[in-house]
């Protein structure tokens, strides 16, 4: 059984970009098309790399052994 560890790590990471990304936005009109451009990006990539880990990790198909042709 593998750990929860990771996927939880890396949301901290992507939490704490988000964050970053957040208050160092600047000021002017198109500032929440940037923070929402940000946090929506950092979601994707979340999302996409905790779906593949988990893919890997916990397969829908365990991998078969080849039979051995003599």
């Amino acid at each position: 059984m593998s750990s929860s560890l990771p996927t939880l790590f890396i949301l901290a990471i992507a939490v704490a970009l988000g964050f970053v990304g957040w208050f160092t936005t600047p000021k002017g009109p198109n500032q929440t098309l940037i923070r929402t451009s940000v946090l929506l990006t950092l979601a994707c990539c979340y999302l996409m790399w905790t779906v593949t880990y988990l893919a890997q990790v916990h397969p829908l198909e365990s991998p078969k052994r080849a039979a051995m042709e003599e």
